[in-house]
């Protein structure tokens, strides 16, 4: 009887926990096919808002500069940490122990010091503030993430592998991209979305970083708020979620959990 309360408290506790994190959601994407501005009920099926998005050239233009950002992001720092990853994990040398400590600091230090330090630092070496220093910024925050989840695979993957391609002829380069690859490649993966959703995501430093007139769907959706809310925010909102959402459901299909393919 105790066993099976628990159980129901356990479920009733997970159920809450998914309607908080949801159900805010839910609400933004119904109400960006509401006919009122204002959430006003009754609820009227319309698709006005996304056919006003399409007019909205400032919110269209920061979406493209955020995809396009977090889209080098992504390639720069998954080739750049999944590089570091197995350096730091197959050569030993006496300053490993401290590089691996200072992979933690970018993830805790809150991004506001990072932003303003970052600014400071571009200003003072005169890369100055744009599209390239954001995602310089980018990579910066997304190295540590993929580093961290790409040498946690290789920490539990041995040489083991590839030791026996060698001994069957196999050279250093085929070993790698025909035995190493396949098996961190879930894990690459995984550090690709992380990197993707830090960058695209990102609204401190991109905000800290943008030259006037430039911004990044973050930045304009802050801006636009502050002038005053528009459901065409709900449309692009609910647009990126949907998106979002399908790149998430067929990698989880093509890869399954535990890193086995």
């Amino acid at each position: 009887m105790a066993r099976h309360i628990t159980s129901v408290l356990a479920r009733l506790y997970l159920a809450l926990i998914l309607v908080f994190l949801y159900l805010p959601i839910v609400i933004m994407m119904t109400m960006a096919f509401n006919t009122s501005p204002l959430y006003e009920f009754p609820f009227e099926f319309n698709l006005i808002w996304f056919k006003a998005l399409i007019s909205n050239e400032r919110l269209l233009l920061s979406s493209l500069n955020s995809l396009m950002i977090a889209l080098a992001n992504t390639l720069v720092a998954t080739v750049l940490g999944t590089m570091a990853a197995l350096g730091l994990n197959r050569y030993e040398f006496r300053a490993r122990p401290l590089l691996e400590l200072l992979l933690l600091p970018p993830i805790t230090i809150p991004w506001l010091i990072i932003g303003v330090s970052m600014l400071i630092f571009f200003y003072w070496t005169g890369i100055g503030r744009g599209l390239h220093s954001i995602l310089l910024g980018h990579v910066a925050l997304s190295l540590p993430y993929v580093i961290i989840v790409v040498g946690t695979r290789l920490k539990t993957y041995g040489p083991t592998l590839e030791e026996a391609a060698a001994t069957l002829g196999a050279k250093p380069s085929q070993a790698f991209w025909r035995v190493t690859f396949p098996v961190l490649a879930p894990s690459i993966m995984a550090a690709a979305l992380f990197a993707f959703a830090v960058s695209f995501d990102q609204f401190v430093i991109s905000y800290f970083l943008a030259p006037p007139g430039v911004s990044t769907l973050p930045v304009e959706i802050y801006t636009s708020i502050r002038k005053g809310f528009t459901p065409e925010i709900n449309a692009i909102s609910t647009l990126i979620i949907l998106v979002s959402m399908g790149i998430m459901l067929v990698v989880a299909r093509y890869y399954r959990f535990g890193g086995e393919r």
